[in-house]
């Protein structure tokens, strides 16, 4: 799907001698300010990506997103990242983004926090920094490219494990790392939709896969071992809902132990198709990275600044306005089943 993966993951040697000629280029044409156009100088569209990890189904999804978006407008672009998703793994590309002269970068974040030192240098050298999926603190970025709203996207996920066990039992969360800033909203606010509309639904314990496969599988044995009335997962991570429906197809769970929650049509397809899962949510990931590679470029050319009310054009997907502390909606989360799921393929 995505022939250009070798492409991004370019050698360290080849990144530096593009790094060099991107500031070469912008030294002999008069400079350019903060990564834009200025004084009529060519804007730097040079576009990296960094994703929580690398090898992550749903973010070679939201990358491919992206470089097509990229490719739309006539930018470079390169996804540089770690293969685990720890709090301060994403720094030193960050850092490494910075001093290879890149004109804008997008970055799904470990930790709130973690990135914020990083992230305020690699800005004070003129790129122009987007989040998307997983926000920093909002002062650490330009904007942040929003899936959908948290209350949504924790409304959906309670909505499907309610449907699924009759709104009554034992459910348990399986989520990505414990720093992760999008899985920590979401949580938080299932909590809130159960008490407040689920009273008989008791939320037993929230388990932490860590976007790692085995981990995650791990986790959900542990949980049907520990809760042996539980009668529901929900794993709002891509990769846990995938391992945990790995584990429920051939265990003896399988048809009377529910799960739902976040996840790609063609990580999931089988165990729809074999009844281990009825339904489940997402937005398409595609969308997000070409929506958040296109929001980068009007930031770089000066099209927006990133403030409440400025618009822009996302090529095939149409217009968008930035929101309150810089935040833009990409929209509502969408629900797969067994009557929808062949009609994608991502």
């Amino acid at each position: 799907m995505f022939a250009k993966k070798g492409t991004r993951r370019a050698g360290i040697a080849a990144a530096l001698a593009l790094g060099v000629t991107l500031v070469a280029a912008g030294c002999a044409g008069g400079g350019t300010d903060a990564g834009g156009d200025a004084g009529g100088d060519e804007a730097n569209l040079s576009i990296t990506m960094l994703p929580k990890n690398l090898g992550n189904p749903y973010f070679d999804t939201s990358t491919g997103g992206a470089e097509e978006a990229t490719e739309e407008f006539g930018g470079t672009f390169e996804e540089v990242g770690p293969t685990e998703a720890s709090p301060t793994s994403q720094v030193q590309y960050i850092q490494t983004a910075a001093q290879q002269g890149a004109g804008g970068l997008i970055v799904s974040a470990n930790d709130p926090e973690a990135l914020c030192d990083a992230l305020d240098e690699a800005r004070s050298a003129g790129v122009k920094v987007v989040t998307f999926d997983s926000d920093t603190n909002p002062e650490c970025r330009d904007l942040f490219i929003n899936q959908a709203t948290s209350e949504g996207i924790a409304k959906v996920q309670v909505d499907l494990i309610a449907e699924q066990i009759g709104d009554a039992g034992q459910i348990a969360v399986l989520s990505a790392s414990a720093n992760a800033t999008n899985q920590n909203a979401w949580i938080e606010m299932m909590e809130e939709e159960l008490a407040a509309n689920h009273p008989d639904i008791e939320l037993v314990e929230v388990v932490y896969g860590d976007d790692d496969d085995q981990t995650s599988f791990d986790k959900t044995a542990a949980l049907l071992q520990t809760y042996p009335e539980l009668k529901g997962i929900v794993s709002p991570t891509t990769v846990g809902i995938a391992a945990a429906g790995r584990y429920l197809s051939t265990s003896e769970y399988k048809g009377t132990v529910a799960l739902t929650g976040l996840g790609t049509p063609n990580q999931m397809r089988e165990y729809v198709e074999d009844g281990t899962v009825t339904a489940f949510a997402l937005w398409n990931p595609a969308d997000l990275g070409y929506l958040a590679a296109f929001a980068t470029q009007a930031l770089i050319t000066g099209e927006i600044t990133g403030e409440e009310g400025d618009s822009f054009e996302a090529g095939k997907l149409g217009s968008f306005e930035v929101g309150a502390d810089g935040a833009i909606l990409l929209g509502d989360p969408f629900v797969f089943d067994a009557d929808n799921i062949g009609e994608f393929d991502f």
